[in-house]
């Protein structure tokens, strides 16, 4: 879990940098993006390193969600079946943060969001805003479209959810929490990734619709 977590939000961390240059214009965008495409060549074929990538991402995914139901249900059973106790400070029982407490909810949002943007801006099999042949204008167009920055928006809110607790979990999982001082660098350092990916991801859209890139 916390392995394939790392892999993801490292995936991350890289695509919001690459989403970014959609401030440096059209021909920047196209080149970035045609880039991944003939990465690693000769040695390897034309997207080679991009499927080697998706390959990476598909197993870690997988993996990821494998890991999440086998703790859930692990926990579910250590219960005996029952709803998890109360603590004396939140309803929420052993869950300290709403992150956590949405954690499976939010990986639901992330997973079907994940598949719309797949349809939309990689595949192109779905235009909203229009059919476009290049890739900058393919995001132009559909984040001019309000609808379509407000479910980018509640799925980046929910990515940030998720990986403030994520980063947290994993790092506490592979032995970074030692002390208390470690323990609330751990928890800036959630905090500071999980805000960087959200504003990362979110400026290009409302940039977008609010007319600052056209």
């Amino acid at each position: 879990m916390a392995v394939t977590g790392l892999i993801l939000i490292g995936y991350l961390l890289a695509h919001m940098y690459g989403n970014l240059k959609i401030f440096a214009g059209p021909e920047a965008f196209n080149a970035y993006a045609h880039h991944l495409r003939v990465l690693g060549e000769p040695l390897l074929p034309r997207t080679g390193a991009l499927w080697i990538l998706r390959a990476v991402l598909i197993v870690s995914v997988l993996a990821h969600m494998y890991a999440a139901f086998n703790l859930w249900s692990r926990a579910h059973n250590a219960r005996g079946g029952t709803r998890r106790y109360y603590s004396n400070k939140t309803r929420t029982g052993v869950q300290r943060t709403y992150a956590s407490y949405t954690l499976r909810w939010g990986g639901l949002v992330i997973l079907l969001f994940v598949i719309y943007h797949l349809l939309h801006l990689t595949w192109n099999i779905i235009h909203p805003g229009g059919a476009a042949a290049e890739p900058y204008e393919r995001v132009v167009n559909g984040f001019q479209i309000w609808s379509v920055v407000l479910a980018y928006t509640i799925a980046v809110i929910a990515v940030g959810f998720h990986v403030r607790h994520g980063v947290w979990s994993a790092l506490t999982t592979l032995g970074a929490n030692t002390s208390t001082l470690a323990r609330q660098r751990l928890n800036i350092g959630a905090y500071a990734v999980a805000g960087v990916l959200t504003v990362g991801f979110l400026l290009p859209p409302f940039a977008i619709l609010f007319g600052f890139v056209d």
